[in-house]
């Protein structure tokens, strides 16, 4: 599937603009970003879509999505017969976009995440219809972010939502709760945030490369009667961390089936 008819970028925050910088850097031409700030980027600029605009190859989607409503009248006249929309927002449906925009060719509801600003997230996508060039088109707006993984089904979306899309700030959280409780056992703060900083950065990246589940390389790490097994008996008292998480991830996923557009 050609975009030779130009993308219009809705929206230039932190994915918009995540996607806007790897389009840029790939040579990708033809973009034409719609937000009230102008972009840091040497790309055609609006603040709103023009009245006289005509029917876009691609139309991204990238505001906040409690803008939506505020959008759909003033999109109409980029969305023809032809035009593919991509929405990076957290909560819309398809069946939502397409009685907004139900003109359009086909429609792409992502799920990224934060570390997609720097290149390093995953996207989880559903597509209809999930053609191959849909897909491709899919795969190669998306790119910039990092990793894509397609969905079997669109109901999936609220719990990826839940475990990705939420799960940087549930890790931010448990770093900086790791930091504070150095701290308590009297560490300086610069030593303690560097401690947890380059503990999860090589803890992740051990596990990335194991082929050992998260639970055995645990288990390596708690020799029998030793520190790491009093810490683990805490975290494993009548499943303790077990519980929590899956409290907080029901938490977020109801949430997200709550705010979503059916």
């Amino acid at each position: 599937m050609k975009i030779d008819g130009g993308i219009w970028l809705i929206g230039c925050g932190n994915m918009g603009g995540a996607l806007l910088r790897g389009w840029l850097a790939q040579g990708l031409r033809g973009v034409t970003v719609v937000d009230p700030k102008p972009p840091e980027a040497d790309v055609a600029y609006l603040p709103h879509v023009p009245a006289d605009a005509s029917p876009a190859a691609v139309v991204v989607l990238a505001v906040k999505p409690q803008k939506l409503e505020e959008v759909i009248a003033p999109l109409q006249p980029l969305i023809g017969p032809e035009t593919v929309i991509l929405s990076v927002l957290a909560a819309p449906g398809i069946a939502a976009l397409k009685a907004a925009f139900p003109q359009a060719t086909a429609i792409i509801r992502t799920v990224p995440n934060l570390p997609a600003s720097i290149g390093k997230g995953i996207t989880s996508v559903f597509a209809e219809p999930a053609s191959p060039q849909v897909a491709d088109l899919a795969e190669r707006l998306l790119a910039p972010l990092g990793q894509v993984l397609w969905l079997d089904d669109e109901a999936q979306c609220d719990a990826v939502t839940a475990v990705a899309g939420c799960g940087p700030a549930f890790l931010f959280r448990f770093a900086d709760a790791m930091i504070k409780a150095g701290q308590d056992l009297g560490l300086p703060a610069a030593m303690t945030t560097k401690l947890v900083e380059a503990t999860l950065s090589g803890s992740i990246d051990l596990m990335l490369r194991s082929d050992d589940p998260p639970s055995r390389l645990a288990a390596r790490v708690a020799s029998p009667g030793g520190v790491t097994l009093e810490g683990l008996k805490v975290l494993d008292h009548e499943a303790a961390l077990e519980t929590l998480m899956r409290r907080t991830l029901l938490a977020a996923r109801d949430r997200s089936v709550e705010m979503g557009w059916r």
